[in-house]
Protein backbone atom coordinates (compact mmCIF):
# COMPACT_ATOMS: atom_id res chain seq x y z
CA UNK A 1 0.00 0.00 0.00
CA UNK A 2 1.33 3.48 -1.35
CA UNK A 3 1.91 5.31 2.13
CA UNK A 4 2.13 8.99 0.10
CA UNK A 5 -1.05 8.58 -1.60
CA UNK A 6 -2.70 7.78 2.63
CA UNK A 7 -0.95 10.74 3.70
CA UNK A 8 -2.16 13.17 0.66
CA UNK A 9 -6.05 11.44 1.44
CA UNK A 10 -5.25 12.43 5.31
CA UNK A 11 -4.32 15.93 4.40
CA UNK A 12 -7.72 16.14 2.57
CA UNK A 13 -9.33 14.17 5.58
CA UNK A 14 -7.14 15.10 8.03
CA UNK A 15 -10.07 14.02 10.93
CA UNK A 16 -10.63 10.63 9.88
CA UNK A 17 -9.85 7.77 12.55
CA UNK A 18 -9.74 4.80 10.78
CA UNK A 19 -7.73 6.09 7.95
CA UNK A 20 -5.25 7.73 10.75
CA UNK A 21 -5.15 4.28 12.50
CA UNK A 22 -4.59 2.45 9.00
CA UNK A 23 -1.48 4.95 8.19
CA UNK A 24 -0.04 4.32 11.89
CA UNK A 25 -0.12 0.63 11.77
CA UNK A 26 2.06 0.62 8.33
CA UNK A 27 4.07 3.38 9.86
CA UNK A 28 4.58 1.26 12.82
CA UNK A 29 5.30 -2.61 10.62
CA UNK A 30 8.03 -0.37 9.00
CA UNK A 31 9.37 0.48 12.38
CA UNK A 32 9.13 4.37 12.46
CA UNK A 33 7.72 4.66 15.83
CA UNK A 34 8.00 8.09 16.13
CA UNK A 35 5.70 8.67 13.26
CA UNK A 36 3.27 5.78 14.43
CA UNK A 37 3.14 7.48 17.68
CA UNK A 38 2.45 11.21 16.39
CA UNK A 39 -0.66 9.97 14.34
CA UNK A 40 -2.49 7.69 17.04
CA UNK A 41 -1.86 10.80 19.63
CA UNK A 42 -3.96 12.75 16.94
CA UNK A 43 -6.72 10.24 16.79
CA UNK A 44 -7.09 10.23 20.92
CA UNK A 45 -7.29 13.72 20.55
CA UNK A 46 -10.17 13.35 18.20
CA UNK A 47 -11.24 10.18 20.25
CA UNK A 48 -9.69 10.08 23.43
CA UNK A 49 -11.25 6.62 24.31
CA UNK A 50 -10.35 4.78 20.51
CA UNK A 51 -9.31 1.63 22.13
CA UNK A 52 -7.03 0.93 19.27
CA UNK A 53 -5.34 3.61 19.31
CA UNK A 54 -4.92 3.25 23.12
CA UNK A 55 -3.52 -0.41 22.86
CA UNK A 56 -0.84 0.92 19.96
CA UNK A 57 0.40 3.16 22.31
CA UNK A 58 1.43 0.65 24.42
CA UNK A 59 2.37 -1.74 21.77
CA UNK A 60 4.82 1.06 21.01
CA UNK A 61 6.22 1.97 24.14
CA UNK A 62 7.09 -1.55 24.60
CA UNK A 63 8.73 -1.99 20.91
CA UNK A 64 10.77 1.26 22.11
CA UNK A 65 12.04 -0.53 25.64
CA UNK A 66 9.34 0.94 27.89
CA UNK A 67 7.54 -2.43 28.70
CA UNK A 68 6.67 -0.70 32.25
CA UNK A 69 4.90 2.10 31.21
CA UNK A 70 3.22 -0.13 28.58
CA UNK A 71 2.12 -2.48 31.01
CA UNK A 72 0.37 0.67 33.36
CA UNK A 73 -1.19 1.83 30.52
CA UNK A 74 -2.44 -1.99 30.03
CA UNK A 75 -3.75 -2.15 33.28
CA UNK A 76 -5.75 1.06 33.11
CA UNK A 77 -7.20 0.00 29.91
CA UNK A 78 -8.18 -3.55 30.99
CA UNK A 79 -9.92 -2.10 34.31
CA UNK A 80 -11.80 0.10 31.94
CA UNK A 81 -12.38 -1.80 28.86
CA UNK A 82 -12.59 -5.48 30.38
CA UNK A 83 -14.17 -7.10 26.97
CA UNK A 84 -10.81 -5.67 25.37
CA UNK A 85 -9.05 -9.36 24.48
CA UNK A 86 -6.87 -7.41 22.29
CA UNK A 87 -5.35 -5.32 25.71
CA UNK A 88 -5.45 -8.73 27.41
CA UNK A 89 -2.88 -10.27 25.10
CA UNK A 90 -0.55 -7.35 24.68
CA UNK A 91 -0.23 -7.97 28.80
CA UNK A 92 0.45 -11.44 28.44
CA UNK A 93 3.38 -10.72 25.36
CA UNK A 94 4.60 -8.46 27.52
CA UNK A 95 4.53 -10.48 30.67
CA UNK A 96 6.19 -13.56 28.55
CA UNK A 97 8.78 -10.81 27.69
CA UNK A 98 9.57 -10.14 31.46
CA UNK A 99 10.08 -14.11 32.28
CA UNK A 100 6.49 -13.99 34.04
CA UNK A 101 5.10 -17.54 32.74
CA UNK A 102 1.73 -18.30 35.58
CA UNK A 103 0.89 -14.27 34.53
CA UNK A 104 0.96 -14.45 31.14
CA UNK A 105 -0.98 -17.44 30.92
CA UNK A 106 -3.38 -16.15 32.75
CA UNK A 107 -3.98 -12.70 30.54
CA UNK A 108 -3.59 -15.10 27.61
CA UNK A 109 -6.35 -16.92 28.88
CA UNK A 110 -8.57 -13.96 29.40
CA UNK A 111 -7.87 -13.04 26.26
CA UNK A 112 -9.03 -16.23 24.06
CA UNK A 113 -12.14 -16.37 26.63
CA UNK A 114 -13.18 -12.61 25.57
CA UNK A 115 -12.23 -13.72 21.70
CA UNK A 116 -11.11 -17.14 20.42
CA UNK A 117 -9.36 -15.63 17.32
CA UNK A 118 -7.19 -14.22 19.83
CA UNK A 119 -5.58 -17.99 20.02
CA UNK A 120 -1.88 -18.31 19.13
CA UNK A 121 -0.66 -21.88 19.47
CA UNK A 122 3.08 -20.24 19.04
CA UNK A 123 2.50 -17.79 21.91
CA UNK A 124 0.67 -20.63 24.08
CA UNK A 125 3.39 -22.93 24.05
CA UNK A 126 5.89 -19.98 24.43
CA UNK A 127 4.19 -19.70 27.60
CA UNK A 128 3.81 -23.16 28.67
CA UNK A 129 7.66 -23.41 28.21
CA UNK A 130 8.00 -20.27 30.50
CA UNK A 131 5.98 -22.43 33.56
CA UNK A 132 2.86 -20.72 32.07
CA UNK A 133 0.95 -24.02 33.12
CA UNK A 134 -1.37 -23.15 36.27
CA UNK A 135 -4.30 -21.59 35.47
CA UNK A 136 -6.29 -19.17 37.69
CA UNK A 137 -9.57 -17.43 37.93
CA UNK A 138 -9.28 -14.06 36.81
CA UNK A 139 -11.87 -11.08 37.80
CA UNK A 140 -12.69 -8.25 35.09
CA UNK A 141 -10.59 -5.93 36.98
CA UNK A 142 -7.35 -7.97 36.37
CA UNK A 143 -7.07 -9.60 39.84
CA UNK A 144 -6.31 -13.24 40.56
CA UNK A 145 -7.49 -15.72 41.96
CA UNK A 146 -6.50 -19.15 42.62
CA UNK A 147 -9.35 -21.49 41.20
CA UNK A 148 -9.23 -24.33 43.93
CA UNK A 149 -10.45 -28.16 44.22
CA UNK A 150 -13.16 -29.09 47.04
CA UNK A 151 -10.58 -29.69 48.92
CA UNK A 152 -8.51 -26.65 48.96
CA UNK A 153 -5.93 -28.05 46.41
CA UNK A 154 -4.87 -25.52 42.85
CA UNK A 155 -6.36 -26.64 39.92
CA UNK A 156 -3.56 -27.36 36.98
CA UNK A 157 -4.92 -25.74 34.06
CA UNK A 158 -6.13 -29.04 31.68
CA UNK A 159 -6.34 -27.97 28.25
CA UNK A 160 -2.97 -26.85 26.10
CA UNK A 161 -0.91 -27.85 29.24
CA UNK A 162 -2.41 -31.19 29.84
CA UNK A 163 -2.01 -31.62 25.96
CA UNK A 164 1.33 -30.51 26.07
CA UNK A 165 2.04 -33.17 28.66
CA UNK A 166 0.49 -35.77 26.78
CA UNK A 167 1.98 -35.27 23.73
CA UNK A 168 -0.81 -34.44 21.50
CA UNK A 169 -1.70 -31.72 18.71
CA UNK A 170 -3.84 -29.26 20.75
CA UNK A 171 -5.75 -26.23 18.84
CA UNK A 172 -7.94 -23.80 20.42
CA UNK A 173 -9.64 -23.63 16.90
CA UNK A 174 -9.08 -25.07 13.72
CA UNK A 175 -7.83 -22.78 11.18
CA UNK A 176 -9.10 -24.86 8.09
CA UNK A 177 -12.32 -25.06 6.70
CA UNK A 178 -14.11 -27.34 4.11
CA UNK A 179 -12.73 -24.62 1.56
CA UNK A 180 -9.48 -25.48 2.28
CA UNK A 181 -9.70 -28.94 0.91
CA UNK A 182 -10.22 -29.52 -3.00
CA UNK A 183 -12.59 -31.95 -4.07
CA UNK A 184 -14.30 -34.86 -2.04
CA UNK A 185 -17.99 -33.18 -2.20
CA UNK A 186 -19.97 -36.34 -1.75
CA UNK A 187 -17.53 -36.97 2.00
CA UNK A 188 -18.41 -33.18 3.12
CA UNK A 189 -21.61 -33.49 2.49
CA UNK A 190 -22.14 -36.81 4.17
CA UNK A 191 -20.24 -34.88 6.98
CA UNK A 192 -22.46 -32.25 7.49
CA UNK A 193 -25.41 -34.40 7.75
CA UNK A 194 -23.91 -36.90 10.35
CA UNK A 195 -22.00 -34.43 11.99
CA UNK A 196 -22.12 -30.84 11.21
CA UNK A 197 -25.74 -30.09 11.01
CA UNK A 198 -26.76 -31.65 14.61
CA UNK A 199 -23.55 -29.79 15.93
CA UNK A 200 -25.27 -26.50 14.53
CA UNK A 201 -28.76 -27.24 15.30
CA UNK A 202 -28.91 -29.70 18.33
CA UNK A 203 -33.04 -28.78 19.02
CA UNK A 204 -34.05 -29.93 15.57
CA UNK A 205 -32.48 -32.84 15.87
CA UNK A 206 -33.54 -33.32 19.42
CA UNK A 207 -36.56 -33.48 18.59
CA UNK A 208 -36.34 -36.13 16.28
CA UNK A 209 -34.50 -38.49 18.68
CA UNK A 210 -30.81 -36.61 17.24
CA UNK A 211 -28.18 -35.64 19.43
CA UNK A 212 -25.25 -34.02 18.49
CA UNK A 213 -21.79 -35.76 19.36
CA UNK A 214 -20.98 -39.44 18.81
CA UNK A 215 -18.11 -41.63 16.67
CA UNK A 216 -17.65 -41.14 13.18
CA UNK A 217 -15.26 -43.65 11.28
CA UNK A 218 -13.48 -42.26 8.24
CA UNK A 219 -12.04 -45.13 6.16
CA UNK A 220 -10.28 -45.47 2.17
CA UNK A 221 -6.74 -45.39 0.99
CA UNK A 222 -3.44 -43.82 2.63
CA UNK A 223 -3.05 -39.89 1.12
CA UNK A 224 -6.33 -39.57 0.69
CA UNK A 225 -7.09 -36.30 3.15
CA UNK A 226 -8.22 -38.42 6.23
CA UNK A 227 -6.75 -36.07 8.62
CA UNK A 228 -7.16 -33.02 6.48
CA UNK A 229 -10.83 -33.47 5.96
CA UNK A 230 -10.79 -34.12 10.14
CA UNK A 231 -9.42 -30.95 10.69
CA UNK A 232 -11.57 -28.80 8.30
CA UNK A 233 -14.40 -30.62 10.05
CA UNK A 234 -12.90 -29.22 13.65
CA UNK A 235 -12.73 -25.63 11.77
CA UNK A 236 -16.34 -25.81 10.50
CA UNK A 237 -18.14 -26.03 13.53
CA UNK A 238 -15.46 -23.60 15.42
CA UNK A 239 -14.74 -26.41 17.60
CA UNK A 240 -11.48 -27.43 19.51
CA UNK A 241 -9.49 -29.82 17.65
CA UNK A 242 -7.13 -32.71 19.21
CA UNK A 243 -5.66 -34.99 17.40
CA UNK A 244 -4.16 -38.30 18.89
CA UNK A 245 -1.22 -40.74 17.14
CA UNK A 246 -0.92 -44.05 18.31
CA UNK A 247 2.67 -43.32 19.91
CA UNK A 248 0.86 -40.75 22.28
CA UNK A 249 -0.86 -43.52 23.80
CA UNK A 250 0.82 -46.77 24.35
CA UNK A 251 3.09 -47.19 27.32
CA UNK A 252 5.50 -49.69 28.17
CA UNK A 253 4.18 -50.00 31.66
CA UNK A 254 0.53 -52.27 32.40
CA UNK A 255 -2.34 -49.94 32.83
CA UNK A 256 -0.21 -46.53 31.60
CA UNK A 257 -1.44 -46.82 28.31
CA UNK A 258 -5.32 -46.64 29.57
CA UNK A 259 -4.76 -43.75 31.89
CA UNK A 260 -3.26 -41.71 29.17
CA UNK A 261 -6.46 -42.91 27.29
CA UNK A 262 -8.85 -41.82 29.85
CA UNK A 263 -7.01 -38.40 30.70
CA UNK A 264 -7.55 -37.49 26.16
CA UNK A 265 -11.09 -37.93 26.68
CA UNK A 266 -11.44 -36.10 29.94
CA UNK A 267 -9.17 -33.60 28.23
CA UNK A 268 -11.26 -33.07 24.85
CA UNK A 269 -15.00 -33.05 27.46
CA UNK A 270 -13.33 -29.98 29.04
CA UNK A 271 -13.29 -28.64 25.89
CA UNK A 272 -16.42 -29.38 24.52
CA UNK A 273 -17.11 -28.99 21.50
CA UNK A 274 -14.64 -30.38 20.72
CA UNK A 275 -13.17 -33.01 18.00
CA UNK A 276 -10.90 -36.08 19.48
CA UNK A 277 -9.16 -37.43 16.32
CA UNK A 278 -7.89 -40.73 15.76
CA UNK A 279 -5.28 -41.80 13.72
CA UNK A 280 -4.40 -45.14 13.07
CA UNK A 281 -7.66 -46.15 14.82
CA UNK A 282 -7.52 -49.90 13.65
CA UNK A 283 -3.83 -49.94 15.84
CA UNK A 284 -5.73 -48.91 19.06
CA UNK A 285 -9.11 -50.45 18.26
CA UNK A 286 -7.95 -54.22 16.87
CA UNK A 287 -10.16 -57.21 16.97
CA UNK A 288 -9.91 -58.66 20.91
CA UNK A 289 -9.93 -62.72 19.09
CA UNK A 290 -6.23 -61.64 17.04
CA UNK A 291 -4.79 -60.26 20.46
CA UNK A 292 -2.74 -62.97 22.93
CA UNK A 293 -1.48 -60.84 25.72
CA UNK A 294 -4.82 -59.29 27.89
CA UNK A 295 -2.73 -55.54 28.04
CA UNK A 296 -4.26 -55.01 24.63
CA UNK A 297 -7.75 -56.58 25.23
CA UNK A 298 -7.56 -53.97 28.21
CA UNK A 299 -6.58 -51.02 25.88
CA UNK A 300 -9.57 -51.90 23.70
CA UNK A 301 -12.55 -52.05 26.53
CA UNK A 302 -11.03 -49.41 27.80
CA UNK A 303 -11.71 -47.00 24.43
CA UNK A 304 -14.95 -48.87 24.16
CA UNK A 305 -15.90 -47.50 27.95
CA UNK A 306 -14.77 -44.04 26.95
CA UNK A 307 -16.91 -44.04 23.50
CA UNK A 308 -20.03 -45.35 25.70
CA UNK A 309 -19.29 -42.55 28.24
CA UNK A 310 -19.66 -44.82 30.91
CA UNK A 311 -18.38 -42.30 33.75
CA UNK A 312 -18.78 -39.09 32.08
CA UNK A 313 -21.16 -37.49 28.70
CA UNK A 314 -19.74 -37.71 25.70
CA UNK A 315 -22.48 -34.68 24.51
CA UNK A 316 -21.09 -32.53 21.98
CA UNK A 317 -17.69 -34.35 22.01
CA UNK A 318 -17.36 -35.69 18.62
CA UNK A 319 -14.87 -38.88 18.35
CA UNK A 320 -13.29 -39.16 14.80
CA UNK A 321 -11.75 -42.28 13.96
CA UNK A 322 -9.17 -42.40 11.03
CA UNK A 323 -7.94 -45.91 9.23
CA UNK A 324 -6.63 -47.36 5.83
CA UNK A 325 -8.24 -51.00 7.04
CA UNK A 326 -11.70 -50.75 9.06
CA UNK A 327 -11.96 -54.37 8.84
CA UNK A 328 -9.28 -55.01 11.31
CA UNK A 329 -11.55 -53.57 14.22
CA UNK A 330 -12.89 -55.02 16.74
CA UNK A 331 -16.85 -55.42 15.45
CA UNK A 332 -17.63 -53.98 19.14
CA UNK A 333 -16.39 -50.85 17.81
CA UNK A 334 -18.97 -50.65 15.12
CA UNK A 335 -22.54 -50.89 17.40
CA UNK A 336 -24.74 -47.68 17.60
CA UNK A 337 -23.24 -45.17 19.81
CA UNK A 338 -19.45 -45.94 19.48
CA UNK A 339 -18.31 -45.58 15.47
CA UNK A 340 -21.59 -46.15 14.37
CA UNK A 341 -21.04 -43.95 11.23
CA UNK A 342 -18.63 -44.99 8.63
CA UNK A 343 -18.18 -42.39 5.77
CA UNK A 344 -15.58 -43.84 2.83
CA UNK A 345 -13.25 -41.81 1.45
CA UNK A 346 -12.02 -42.63 -1.86
CA UNK A 347 -9.63 -40.93 -4.16
CA UNK A 348 -10.03 -37.34 -5.30
CA UNK A 349 -12.02 -37.45 -8.69
CA UNK A 350 -11.11 -35.96 -11.78
CA UNK A 351 -12.53 -32.38 -10.68
CA UNK A 352 -10.99 -32.76 -6.86
CA UNK A 353 -7.44 -33.20 -8.71
CA UNK A 354 -7.92 -30.36 -10.62
CA UNK A 355 -8.78 -27.99 -7.36
CA UNK A 356 -5.78 -30.37 -5.43
CA UNK A 357 -3.78 -29.55 -8.63
CA UNK A 358 -4.23 -25.62 -8.18
CA UNK A 359 -3.43 -25.64 -4.47
CA UNK A 360 0.26 -27.45 -5.36
CA UNK A 361 0.95 -24.77 -7.98
CA UNK A 362 0.41 -21.91 -5.36
CA UNK A 363 3.62 -20.24 -4.96
CA UNK A 364 5.89 -22.17 -7.70
CA UNK A 365 6.97 -20.41 -10.84
CA UNK A 366 5.23 -22.31 -13.26
CA UNK A 367 4.79 -22.18 -17.35
CA UNK A 368 1.97 -23.99 -19.37
CA UNK A 369 0.65 -24.75 -16.31
CA UNK A 370 -3.03 -26.89 -17.13
CA UNK A 371 -4.29 -27.95 -13.80
CA UNK A 372 -7.54 -30.02 -16.21
CA UNK A 373 -4.31 -31.85 -18.06
CA UNK A 374 -2.68 -32.58 -15.02
CA UNK A 375 -6.02 -33.91 -13.39
CA UNK A 376 -6.28 -35.83 -16.40
CA UNK A 377 -3.11 -38.17 -16.62
CA UNK A 378 -3.26 -38.64 -12.46
CA UNK A 379 -6.21 -40.96 -12.62
CA UNK A 380 -6.45 -43.58 -9.14
CA UNK A 381 -3.89 -40.73 -7.77
CA UNK A 382 -4.01 -40.01 -4.02
CA UNK A 383 -3.73 -36.04 -2.77
CA UNK A 384 -0.38 -37.40 -1.46
CA UNK A 385 0.82 -38.97 -4.85
CA UNK A 386 -0.24 -35.52 -6.37
CA UNK A 387 1.97 -33.77 -4.03
CA UNK A 388 4.67 -35.92 -4.88
CA UNK A 389 4.13 -35.20 -8.52
CA UNK A 390 4.52 -31.76 -8.25
CA UNK A 391 7.74 -32.01 -5.65
CA UNK A 392 9.27 -34.31 -8.32
CA UNK A 393 8.49 -31.63 -11.44
CA UNK A 394 9.67 -29.24 -8.98
CA UNK A 395 13.24 -31.16 -8.27
CA UNK A 396 13.56 -31.03 -11.98
CA UNK A 397 12.95 -27.22 -12.23
CA UNK A 398 15.24 -27.30 -9.90
CA UNK A 399 17.99 -28.81 -11.00
CA UNK A 400 17.82 -27.51 -14.16
CA UNK A 401 18.36 -24.02 -12.65
CA UNK A 402 21.38 -24.71 -10.94
CA UNK A 403 22.72 -26.00 -14.28
CA UNK A 404 21.90 -22.73 -16.27
CA UNK A 405 22.43 -20.20 -12.81
CA UNK A 406 19.32 -18.71 -13.78
CA UNK A 407 15.32 -19.09 -12.55
CA UNK A 408 13.65 -21.82 -14.61
CA UNK A 409 9.59 -22.67 -14.25
CA UNK A 410 8.27 -25.60 -13.74
CA UNK A 411 6.30 -26.50 -17.24
CA UNK A 412 3.53 -28.63 -18.17
CA UNK A 413 5.67 -30.66 -19.69
CA UNK A 414 7.88 -31.50 -16.24
CA UNK A 415 4.19 -32.10 -14.84
CA UNK A 416 3.32 -34.75 -17.15
CA UNK A 417 6.86 -36.12 -17.20
CA UNK A 418 6.63 -36.59 -12.51
CA UNK A 419 2.97 -38.24 -13.32
CA UNK A 420 4.10 -40.78 -15.89
CA UNK A 421 7.06 -41.62 -12.85
CA UNK A 422 4.71 -41.86 -9.96
CA UNK A 423 2.80 -44.00 -9.47
CA UNK A 424 -1.17 -44.09 -7.94
CA UNK A 425 -0.31 -45.89 -4.37
CA UNK A 426 -4.07 -46.57 -3.91
CA UNK A 427 -4.18 -49.72 -5.91
CA UNK A 428 -2.79 -51.84 -3.94
CA UNK A 429 -5.12 -50.84 -1.52
CA UNK A 430 -8.37 -51.72 -3.47
CA UNK A 431 -6.68 -54.73 -4.19
CA UNK A 432 -7.13 -55.97 -0.62
CA UNK A 433 -10.54 -53.39 0.33
CA UNK A 434 -11.98 -55.55 -2.67
CA UNK A 435 -11.74 -58.68 -1.33
CA UNK A 436 -12.84 -57.46 2.16
CA UNK A 437 -15.58 -56.27 0.55
CA UNK A 438 -16.72 -58.77 -1.74
CA UNK A 439 -16.57 -61.79 0.88
CA UNK A 440 -15.95 -60.28 4.44
CA UNK A 441 -19.20 -57.56 4.11
CA UNK A 442 -22.50 -59.32 5.57
CA UNK A 443 -23.25 -56.17 7.01
CA UNK A 444 -22.89 -53.93 4.17
CA UNK A 445 -20.12 -51.57 5.69
CA UNK A 446 -18.34 -51.62 2.75
CA UNK A 447 -20.61 -51.38 0.02
CA UNK A 448 -19.17 -47.87 -1.27
CA UNK A 449 -16.13 -49.77 -1.86
CA UNK A 450 -17.74 -52.05 -3.99
CA UNK A 451 -19.82 -48.51 -5.77
CA UNK A 452 -15.93 -47.10 -6.26
CA UNK A 453 -15.05 -49.77 -8.42
CA UNK A 454 -18.28 -50.75 -10.15
CA UNK A 455 -18.92 -53.72 -8.81
CA UNK A 456 -22.35 -55.57 -8.15
CA UNK A 457 -22.75 -57.70 -5.30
Amino acid sequence: MDLDSLYKALAASPENVPLLLMVAKLEEDRFALAESRELLERVLALDAGNREALLGVARLLDFSGESSQAMVRLEDLCSRMADFSGAWLLRARISLEEGEGVLARQFYDRAVELDRSQADDALLEEILKAGGRKRGVMTSSGEILDEEDDDGSPVEGMDAAMALDLGIDFRVRADLRFSDVGGMEQVKDDIRMKIIHPLKNPELFAAYGKKAGGGVLLYGPPGCGKTLMAQATAGEIDATFLSVGLHQILDMYIGESEQKLHKIFELARKCRPAVLFFDETDALAADRRDMRQSAGRTLVNQFLSELDGAHASNDDLLVLGATNAPWQLDGAFLRPGRFDRIIFVPPPDRAAREEIAKIHAKGKPLSDFDPADVAKRTEGFSGADLKAVFDQATEAALGEAMRKGSMVPVTGKMLANAAKLVKPSTKKWFESAKNHALYANQSGFYDDILTYLGIKK
